[in-house]
């Protein structure tokens, strides 16, 4: 069963960067993906990054060029790095895994960015 700790949300001014972590555990099996969810109050959960292979990713139209998603798999760790935040970049930031074998799916708890106007 993998496991999923966010870190490193808060408040920042628009036009500021922030970076969140994602700390990985349990048992990592391949092939996977593993990436950033975002949900505002009242939208539906939406992608932000996503690591479709090792070195391949994609990314949401809104954050493309903005944002970057990186990983450690040393340490089982990966980041997203957000610059140029706007204050529609305002959600709960969720870390996201999914074992493709066995098409299993875990979510970490979120943690909340907040981007002042």
């Amino acid at each position: 069963q993998v496991h999923l700790v966010e870190s490193g949300g808060g408040l920042v001014q628009a036009g500021g960067s922030l970076r969140v972590s994602c700390a990985i555990s349990g048992d990592i099996l391949k092939p996977n993906v593993m990436g950033w969810y975002r949900q505002s109050p009242g939208k539906q959960r939406a992608l932000v990054a996503l690591f479709i292979s090792t070195d391949s990713t994609a990314y949401g139209d809104s954050v493309k060029g903005r944002f970057t998603i990186s990983r450690d798999d040393a340490s089982n760790t990966m980041w997203l790095q957000m610059n140029s935040l706007k204050p529609d970049d305002t959600a709960t930031y969720y870390c996201y895994f999914k074992e493709l074998i066995g098409n299993v799916e875990v979510w970490g708890q979120g943690t909340q960015v907040t981007v002042s106007s």
